[in-house]
Parts: structure tokens; sequence; C-alpha cells
């Protein structure tokens, strides 16, 4: 994005963009004129901060003091805009959520669109200015980034890929791989929000109670449980496929069993009654502002303190155990007294989920 100023030229755009009727266009995506002034008008003003007013292809930020941690992730999610949020937003905060997992402090983020022409310009500012106003309120700002166009049918709207930057301090060592026998495994709240909410929007499906997405950044409760109890051994957020996927690739990557009760796992009635009614398993379910954190079972009951005393983690649980499995099941103890595997998914429950 050159011209990051935000301030409108008069003399290089002599009119402003109708914003209100206007739509994108391919001249917006051709190099000239048409974009620059969409840079600058849209993403500029909305975005704007002191490296990314350098104004060039990249950004140069100040040296940072610890390990550099980097992060990717591309987001086409259906609908654009759903209860609790929308593509700029989730975009920002699954990112931050990515960096912050490794225990390290996000730093910057930079943002790349590839926009379908038509999409109306009004819809374009609200997802940037969501995405603007939830980069600031987590401190980690857009530092740089990219506009395309591309033909109608080619993008459904708007596609945002989000690279993020963070630092992470030494003698912090967090990861898949170093889940232990023995571990307590929690999580940060309840579980399923994000898909239902996406379902619903997208099948216009209504229920008693408003669902909505439970995007939202977790680097601040992060830093807090890291800072009070460095023996956690492995955060992770568990997105697309939900916690089953993520515990399934957590138990083969670590090559332990893990066992869940099933009377522990924070549910809303109005997702788990929706799930019930469409045949979906809420443990499949994306989630997009939950963490899964495994600690020590000595450390556990402080690190669920933490977690409640934190924003986004009132309904914080300790879920389950790790057990020495040469199999690596992940095994669900029911409210019945019985006990089921919890696989892997065959195939996605809910595409194109973020």
């Amino acid at each position: 994005m050159n011209d990051q100023s935000g301030v409108r030229n008069t003399r290089l755009f002599p009119h402003a963009l109708d914003i209100a009727k206007g739509r994108v266009d391919m001249t917006h995506g051709g190099g000239g004129r048409a974009m620059a002034q969409l840079v600058s008008e849209v993403f500029g003003s909305a975005f704007d901060n002191e490296y990314l007013a350098q104004g060039n292809d990249m950004a140069v930020m100040p040296p940072a003091n610890g390990r550099l941690v980097m992060s990717t992730d591309g987001y086409v999610i259906s609908p654009l805009f759903f209860p609790g949020g929308d593509i700029g937003s989730l975009a920002v905060h699954g990112t931050i959520n990515d960096v912050a997992m490794s225990g390290a402090t996000p730093l910057y983020l930079s943002a790349s669109f590839i926009i379908e022409e038509g999409l109306p310009l009004a819809d374009l500012r609200q997802i940037v200015v969501s995405m603007a106003d939830a980069s600031r309120a987590a401190g980690v700002p857009i530092v740089t980034g990219d506009t395309k166009v591309v033909e109608r049918g080619k993008a459904d709207g708007v596609f945002i890929s989000t690279a993020g930057v963070g630092v992470l301090a030494d003698g912090v060592e967090i990861g898949g791989d170093r889940i232990r026998e023995g571990d307590a495994i929690l999580v940060s709240g309840s579980i399923g929000d994000h898909g239902i909410a996406i379902l619903s929007k997208r099948e216009n499906l209504d229920f008693e109670t408003t669902i909505e997405s439970d995007s939202a950044p977790l680097h601040r409760m992060i830093r807090a449980m890291v800072d009070a109890e460095p023996e956690i051994h492995c955060l992770r957020d568990p997105t697309r496929g939900g916690l089953a996927a993520t515990l399934n690739e957590l138990a083969n990557q670590s090559g332990v069993g893990l066992v869940l009760r099933e009377e522990a796992l924070p549910i809303k009635s109005a997702v788990r009654g929706a799930c019930e009614l469409l045949g979906i398993d809420p443990l499949g379910v994306a989630n997009e502002g939950k963490l899964l954190a495994f600690c020590p079972r000595e450390k556990a009951d402080a690190v669920l303190r933490i977690m409640r005393s934190a924003e986004f983690g009132a309904d914080a649980a300790i879920i389950g155990h790790v057990v020495a499995d040469p199999l690596r099941l992940v095994r669900l103890e029911t409210s019945f007294g019985s006990e089921r595997v919890v696989e892997w998914l065959n195939g996605e429950q809910l595409p194109r989920i973020c």
C-alpha cells in the first residue's frame, strides 16, 4: 500500500470515493490513480500508524529483544459479516492468536486483500474499519500490506491474508511436542460458538438465543498465564475442526493419549441444541476465540484462576488429562459412564468457516 497518509490529495484525487453507492472495479487494482485513491482513502485512513506512514512497499520496525515468532493465515469466510464479527476482525484476531500460542507477544501485522470486482465500497470500508478497530484494541498495528482486484466470480467478495510477527522471551518453551503424561487439559471457555454463529447466518437459521462468534484476541490472557506459570507445556487455539481435530493433532505430535470428561466441557445450551438439531458434534465445530492449555496437574488450578480472571476467559474449565497411550487416542468419558473415541473429522462439517 503506497501513499498511506489516509488524507485525500485533492490535486491527485479531485473527487472523493463514493463509499455509499460505489463498487470496486478493475481499475482499483490496476496500479494507477484509482488504486492509489482506494488505498489512501479506504486503507490508509483506517490503518494509519507511524510504520504504515513510511509509505514504502515494506515497513521498517525497531529491533526486538528476544526470539522472533512469525505466523501467516488466510481468511475466506462466508458470509463476510456474521453475529459477533466479520472477516476483518477475524483476520486480526486469528493471526494474533497464532503468534501468541507460542507464548510470544504479538508486535505487528501485515494484511493482503484480494477483492472481487463489484464488492460495494461500503462493505469494504466496514471490513477495513472493523479490522483497524480490532488491531488498535489489541495493540498490534497493521504496518504493511497489499491490495489486488480480481474479476467477478473469482473471490466471493474479499479474501484476506494476514501475517503476524511477535517476540518470544528467552526461557519460554511452549509447543505441541511438549505435552506430558499427567498434564491437565484446560479450555478457556465455551466451545462451538463461532461455527454455529456462521452456520446460523449462512443458512438463515433462527434460534431462541442469538449465537455470536467468539472471535477475540487472546494474547493478553496468554501473557498473564505464562508470566504466572512458566511451566505451561502447550497452548493451541482449536479453530477449524474444533477440539476434535486439534486434540488429535496434539496427541499425535506429543505421542500421548488424551482423556476428556463430557460433563466438564463448557458448551452453551443454545450451541448444544443447535448441534443436536443439525446432527453436528460440538467437539468438531470451529472456535476463533478459545485456547487449549496443557500444564502439570499441580499447576492447573492456578492456571484456571488466571484464565477466569482474564477478559474472554470467564468460562474456562479443566476438561481432561493426558495419559500414556501408544495408540495416541483422544477419548471422551460420557455422562452415562461409557467412553468413546473422539475421531478426526472425515471431510469438514462446516466449510468456509474462517
